[in-house]
């Protein structure tokens, strides 16, 4: 993706940063060049629910000011990007895909906005999530679907979907994202993007809107993070949004790069009661070729059983669920929603009573201890993030029993949300024109070797990005 013979549109934020920074191209005729491309493709898109192009323009014309004057430029300076619609932006509704949500309006920024500002970075929408984000296709009554800009019966991800389809159109070079179960991960898979999963902690989260506290093992799970078209740019993005604030009593103020690690990686080759498509091995198999040729040892490992570590993340996520998102749900969701959730519960049992949960927690330990210990001989595992291809639109909405093996399917992804591991999205080619990608797991605060891992990927199978808006050119 190097040289700037491109759109300014096209560039990753490595470049727009420095070349604001250096006086060589102003933040608003970036922020120009992304709002033109956002109010031309998100017609058809439907990525972005709100357009902030307006209010983009205006911050990028003070950045430019303040560079006049001398101010020293942020990490990010210039470097558009967008907003999930269920964190808060100061002054901003917070619907988080919920049509009875629509206007409740922030009282201030979430840490991950006010670090992201900060650092220089300008917002120039928000984007879809389905509702209460829950789902693995963004569609919602209140701003319907968002499409996946390789292929329209794709799902583009969930639940950070429109982050990772505005990302790949080109609407602007990070999009914020979180993930409770893969929310970055699978749209980053879906629309040929990378995405990254940061530890437990790593970047703080709060929600000044909310109404109540979120239940433990809904924080134990979520994590925020980036999406983004380069390995370098989801590094570039996480010092920043890393920055501590006092709000999140989850943040843990671990340095974002770490000492030397053995380049030595633990491959998951299948995963016993999940069969793996042919493109999904071919997948997995290419990356590990590009990691021995980059000058790792790769070897197959047995783990932990994974379709059993997900299930307990899904019975503890349930747990909470009940407690907190099922009585909004029936409030204020719609019927999709409300047939959605019933389907779930009837697939995946909440624990019946404290003795139950607080086993189920206890072995959360045992599993995140064995886990230490694999990660102690191989610094980072690869993987896929899901064994079969990609989901279509609504495919979680075909019946109850197909939604409860997609759960179960959940399980390469939603083991590292319950065990609070870092874990990579990164692009590894594509498979009957649509994107294919592998996950990197590495041990806690160790974001770093995820991503040095996830580089030696994209340096040898390339980026996708550029395919797809070639094919656009050639439309």
């Amino acid at each position: 993706m190097g040289g700037h013979d491109r759109p300014l549109w096209q560039w990753n934020a490595g470049e727009i940063a420095a070349a604001t920074s250096a006086g060589l191209v102003s933040c608003r005729e970036v922020a120009t060049a992304v709002v033109e491309r956002m109010r031309a493709v998100n017609p058809r898109l439907n990525a972005v629910t709100l357009d902030l192009g307006d209010s983009a323009l205006a911050a990028a014309a003070e950045l430019d000011a303040r560079r006049a004057r001398g101010d020293a430029p942020g990490p990010l300076f210039g470097v558009p990007v967008t907003i999930k619609d269920n964190v808060d932006v100061r002054a901003q509704r917070t619907p988080n895909g919920v049509a009875g949500l629509a206007g409740a309006i922030a009282p201030d920024h979430s840490p991950v906005v006010g670090n992201l500002l900060r650092a220089g970075a300008v917002i120039v929408g928000r984007t879809n999530t389905p509702e209460f984000s829950m789902r693995a296709t963004t569609r919602n009554a209140l701003y319907g679907l968002t499409l996946n800009p390789w292929d329209a019966h794709i799902s583009c991800g969930g639940s950070s979907g429109g982050a990772g389809a505005a990302v790949a159109a080109g609407i602007g070079a990070i999009g914020h994202g979180n993930d409770i179960g893969g929310s970055i991960r699978f749209p980053a898979l879906h629309c040929g993007v990378a995405g990254l999963k940061p530890t437990l902690g790593r970047i703080p989260a709060y929600l000044p809107s909310a109404s109540a506290e979120r239940l433990t093992v809904s924080a134990l799970m979520s994590a925020q993070g980036p999406l983004a078209r380069s390995i370098a740019d989801l590094r570039l993005a996480l010092g920043p949004m890393s920055a501590r604030d006092p709000r999140d009593p989850w943040w843990v103020p671990a340095p974002v790069t770490g000492p030397p690690v053995a380049r030595r990686v633990g491959l998951i080759e299948g995963i016993p009661g999940l069969p793996m498509a042919a493109a999904v091995a071919d997948s997995l198999h290419a990356a590990a070729r590009a990691l021995e040729q980059g000058g790792y040892v790769v070897e197959h490992v047995d783990v932990p059983d994974i379709v059993a570590s997900g299930e307990l993340a899904l019975r503890l996520l349930t747990t909470d669920m009940r407690q907190q998102i099922l009585p909004a749900a029936q409030r204020m969701g719609s019927e999709q929603i409300r047939w959605y959730f019933d389907a779930w519960l009837a697939a995946v049992e909440p624990f019946p009573g404290l003795s139950e949960y607080l086993e189920a927690m206890a072995a959360r330990s045992t599993l995140l201890r064995r886990w230490m210990l694999l990660l102690e001989r191989y610094p980072v595992i690869l993987l896929p993030q899901r064994m079969q291809p990609l989901l279509e639109v609504d495919e979680d909405l075909r019946s109850a029993e197909h939604l409860r093996e997609l759960l179960r399917g959940f399980a390469p992804s939603i083991t590292f949300n319950l065990l609070g591991l870092p874990s990579a999205m990164v692009p590894t080619g594509l498979a009957d024109d649509l994107p294919m990608g592998v996950q990197l797991v590495a041990s806690r605060y160790r974001e770093d070797v995820c991503l040095d891992a996830a580089a030696v990927v994209e340096m040898a199978l390339g980026t996708l990005v550029d395919r797809l808006w070639q094919r656009e050119v050639q439309r």
